[in-house]
Protein backbone atom coordinates (compact mmCIF):
# COMPACT_ATOMS: atom_id res chain seq x y z
CA UNK A 1 0.00 0.00 0.00
CA UNK A 2 0.63 3.73 -0.53
CA UNK A 3 0.25 6.87 1.05
CA UNK A 4 0.59 9.67 -1.57
CA UNK A 5 0.22 13.14 0.63
CA UNK A 6 -0.25 16.77 -0.96
CA UNK A 7 0.03 19.50 1.86
CA UNK A 8 -1.61 22.81 1.94
CA UNK A 9 -4.32 25.00 3.44
CA UNK A 10 -8.12 23.89 3.21
CA UNK A 11 -10.87 26.78 2.27
CA UNK A 12 -11.54 28.75 -0.87
CA UNK A 13 -9.10 31.23 -0.28
CA UNK A 14 -6.12 29.23 -0.60
CA UNK A 15 -6.94 27.07 -3.79
CA UNK A 16 -5.12 28.25 -6.44
CA UNK A 17 -1.83 29.73 -4.13
CA UNK A 18 1.81 28.47 -4.16
CA UNK A 19 1.46 27.04 -1.02
CA UNK A 20 -1.24 24.79 -2.57
CA UNK A 21 0.90 22.56 -4.79
CA UNK A 22 0.93 19.54 -2.84
CA UNK A 23 -3.31 19.50 -2.82
CA UNK A 24 -3.35 20.94 -6.90
CA UNK A 25 -0.85 17.65 -7.48
CA UNK A 26 -3.58 15.17 -6.00
CA UNK A 27 -6.18 16.76 -7.75
CA UNK A 28 -4.64 15.99 -11.13
CA UNK A 29 -3.55 12.82 -9.88
CA UNK A 30 -6.90 11.52 -8.94
CA UNK A 31 -8.88 13.29 -11.84
CA UNK A 32 -6.43 11.20 -14.01
CA UNK A 33 -7.47 8.07 -12.34
CA UNK A 34 -10.77 8.62 -11.37
CA UNK A 35 -10.81 8.90 -7.98
CA UNK A 36 -13.11 10.76 -5.77
CA UNK A 37 -10.88 12.45 -2.41
CA UNK A 38 -13.76 13.91 -0.74
CA UNK A 39 -14.10 11.35 2.12
CA UNK A 40 -13.31 13.03 5.71
CA UNK A 41 -11.07 10.14 7.87
CA UNK A 42 -7.73 11.42 9.85
CA UNK A 43 -8.29 14.64 9.47
CA UNK A 44 -7.83 14.84 5.58
CA UNK A 45 -10.03 14.42 2.89
CA UNK A 46 -9.24 10.89 1.34
CA UNK A 47 -9.17 8.83 -0.98
CA UNK A 48 -8.82 5.16 -2.80
CA UNK A 49 -7.41 3.12 -5.75
CA UNK A 50 -5.94 0.69 -7.12
CA UNK A 51 -2.51 0.80 -9.21
CA UNK A 52 -0.60 -2.00 -10.62
CA UNK A 53 -1.91 -4.08 -8.09
CA UNK A 54 -1.33 -1.37 -5.30
CA UNK A 55 -3.56 -0.10 -2.96
CA UNK A 56 -3.03 3.49 -3.35
CA UNK A 57 -4.60 6.06 -0.92
CA UNK A 58 -4.69 9.68 -1.14
CA UNK A 59 -4.54 12.53 1.62
CA UNK A 60 -5.23 15.88 1.54
CA UNK A 61 -4.55 17.00 4.86
CA UNK A 62 -7.08 19.79 6.73
CA UNK A 63 -5.37 20.69 9.45
CA UNK A 64 -3.75 24.00 7.96
CA UNK A 65 0.25 23.49 6.38
CA UNK A 66 1.92 24.00 9.72
CA UNK A 67 -0.06 20.95 11.37
CA UNK A 68 -0.07 18.73 8.27
CA UNK A 69 2.00 16.11 10.72
CA UNK A 70 -1.10 15.72 13.14
CA UNK A 71 -2.94 14.15 9.90
CA UNK A 72 -0.20 11.72 8.56
CA UNK A 73 0.65 10.43 11.54
CA UNK A 74 -3.24 9.16 11.92
CA UNK A 75 -2.84 7.61 8.69
CA UNK A 76 0.30 5.86 8.75
CA UNK A 77 -0.22 4.46 12.37
CA UNK A 78 -3.94 3.48 11.37
CA UNK A 79 -2.60 1.78 8.10
CA UNK A 80 0.83 0.48 9.47
CA UNK A 81 2.43 1.80 6.03
CA UNK A 82 6.52 1.31 5.49
CA UNK A 83 7.97 4.86 5.69
CA UNK A 84 9.11 4.22 1.90
CA UNK A 85 5.54 3.80 0.81
CA UNK A 86 4.88 7.67 1.45
CA UNK A 87 5.22 9.78 -0.70
CA UNK A 88 4.45 13.63 0.41
CA UNK A 89 4.42 16.74 -2.26
CA UNK A 90 4.63 20.08 -1.47
CA UNK A 91 6.03 23.73 -2.76
CA UNK A 92 9.70 24.66 -1.95
CA UNK A 93 10.86 28.60 -2.47
CA UNK A 94 14.38 26.79 -2.35
CA UNK A 95 13.57 25.98 -6.18
CA UNK A 96 12.97 28.17 -9.06
CA UNK A 97 9.20 28.15 -10.56
CA UNK A 98 8.38 24.83 -12.48
CA UNK A 99 11.06 23.08 -11.09
CA UNK A 100 10.22 19.30 -9.92
CA UNK A 101 12.67 17.38 -7.75
CA UNK A 102 12.11 14.00 -6.18
CA UNK A 103 14.21 12.74 -3.05
CA UNK A 104 13.88 9.43 -1.46
CA UNK A 105 14.44 11.19 2.26
CA UNK A 106 15.93 14.46 3.48
CA UNK A 107 15.33 17.56 5.64
CA UNK A 108 12.51 19.96 6.17
CA UNK A 109 14.46 22.90 4.38
CA UNK A 110 12.68 25.91 5.51
CA UNK A 111 8.93 24.19 5.21
CA UNK A 112 6.80 24.20 8.20
CA UNK A 113 4.22 21.70 6.81
CA UNK A 114 7.22 19.11 6.47
CA UNK A 115 8.70 20.24 9.83
CA UNK A 116 5.43 19.02 11.51
CA UNK A 117 5.06 16.11 9.48
CA UNK A 118 8.67 14.92 10.15
CA UNK A 119 8.07 15.51 14.13
CA UNK A 120 4.91 13.64 13.79
CA UNK A 121 6.16 10.74 12.07
CA UNK A 122 9.85 10.92 13.85
CA UNK A 123 11.34 10.39 10.94
CA UNK A 124 12.43 12.37 7.38
CA UNK A 125 12.74 8.88 5.67
CA UNK A 126 10.26 8.88 3.50
CA UNK A 127 10.15 9.70 -0.72
CA UNK A 128 9.12 13.44 -1.53
CA UNK A 129 8.26 15.24 -4.80
CA UNK A 130 8.91 19.29 -4.25
CA UNK A 131 7.42 21.85 -6.91
CA UNK A 132 9.49 24.88 -6.80
CA UNK A 133 7.58 28.41 -6.63
CA UNK A 134 10.65 30.15 -6.82
CA UNK A 135 10.93 32.50 -3.95
CA UNK A 136 10.53 36.67 -3.15
CA UNK A 137 12.62 39.26 -1.51
CA UNK A 138 12.18 40.99 1.81
CA UNK A 139 10.17 39.98 5.03
CA UNK A 140 7.29 39.16 2.96
CA UNK A 141 7.48 35.39 2.26
CA UNK A 142 3.87 34.37 4.05
CA UNK A 143 2.10 36.56 1.70
CA UNK A 144 3.85 35.21 -0.98
CA UNK A 145 3.37 31.83 -0.63
CA UNK A 146 -0.53 31.97 0.28
CA UNK A 147 -0.89 34.33 -2.78
CA UNK A 148 -2.62 33.76 -6.19
CA UNK A 149 0.31 32.90 -8.93
CA UNK A 150 0.48 35.15 -11.71
CA UNK A 151 -0.87 33.98 -15.09
CA UNK A 152 2.16 33.19 -16.80
CA UNK A 153 3.69 31.16 -13.16
CA UNK A 154 -0.24 29.19 -13.70
CA UNK A 155 1.38 28.35 -17.17
CA UNK A 156 4.82 26.83 -15.89
CA UNK A 157 2.89 25.70 -12.79
CA UNK A 158 -0.01 23.89 -14.53
CA UNK A 159 2.74 21.55 -16.56
CA UNK A 160 4.84 20.88 -13.63
CA UNK A 161 1.50 19.38 -11.41
CA UNK A 162 1.25 17.29 -14.68
CA UNK A 163 4.43 15.83 -14.94
CA UNK A 164 4.83 15.59 -10.85
CA UNK A 165 0.87 13.66 -11.11
CA UNK A 166 2.96 11.39 -13.79
CA UNK A 167 5.71 11.63 -11.56
CA UNK A 168 3.85 9.52 -8.59
CA UNK A 169 2.40 6.73 -10.79
CA UNK A 170 6.52 6.14 -12.05
CA UNK A 171 7.42 5.62 -8.17
CA UNK A 172 4.16 3.45 -8.02
CA UNK A 173 4.83 0.95 -10.92
CA UNK A 174 8.36 1.28 -11.84
CA UNK A 175 10.23 2.49 -8.73
CA UNK A 176 11.65 5.85 -7.79
CA UNK A 177 15.40 5.40 -9.09
CA UNK A 178 13.59 5.60 -12.69
CA UNK A 179 10.96 8.27 -11.48
CA UNK A 180 14.01 10.60 -10.22
CA UNK A 181 15.95 10.38 -13.26
CA UNK A 182 12.99 10.96 -15.49
CA UNK A 183 11.26 13.46 -13.46
CA UNK A 184 14.07 15.79 -11.66
CA UNK A 185 14.41 18.95 -13.44
CA UNK A 186 15.47 22.67 -13.21
CA UNK A 187 18.03 23.75 -10.40
CA UNK A 188 17.96 25.71 -7.31
CA UNK A 189 18.65 29.31 -6.70
CA UNK A 190 22.12 30.49 -6.59
CA UNK A 191 21.38 30.96 -2.72
CA UNK A 192 19.33 28.25 -1.79
CA UNK A 193 20.82 24.88 -0.16
CA UNK A 194 19.80 21.85 -1.86
CA UNK A 195 18.73 18.87 1.08
CA UNK A 196 19.99 15.59 0.73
Amino acid sequence: MYVIAGLGNPGRQYEKTRHNMGFLVIDEFAAAHGVDVRRIKHKALTGETRIAGEKVLLVKPQTYMNLSGESLREVMNYYDVPMENLIVIYDDMDLETGTLRIRKKGSSGSHNGMKSVIYQLQSDEFPRIRIGIGSTSGDDWKDYVTGQVTEKEAEILADTIRKAASALECIITEGIDIAMNRFNTGKKRDNAREEE
